[in-house]
């Protein structure tokens, strides 16, 4: 097997996990979040603005995953 096939295989499969670890990630977030607002109404603000910073960290690290298969795609 030569690096273009082992590359055509892995890249998409690479793409896969992250994507799915995202997901994982991002809906406990929105669970824990929810969670937090039924307790407090009051800080419901403040959750928000928590919760959406750390969803952008992890869209950021599926789109770095992106990036990077996109450029090893060049290789092939």
């Amino acid at each position: 097997m030569d690096y273009r096939t082992a590359l055509a295989l892995a890249l998409p499969l690479a793409l896969g996990i992250a994507a799915f670890g995202s997901a994982i990630g991002l809906g406990k977030s929105v669970a824990a979040a929810m969670e937090a607002t039924a307790r407090q109404p009051e800080a419901s603000t403040r959750i928000l603005i928590n919760m959406a910073t750390g969803c952008a960290f992890i869209e950021a690290l599926t789109i770095y995953a992106l990036v990077f298969v996109f450029m090893l795609a060049g290789k092939i």
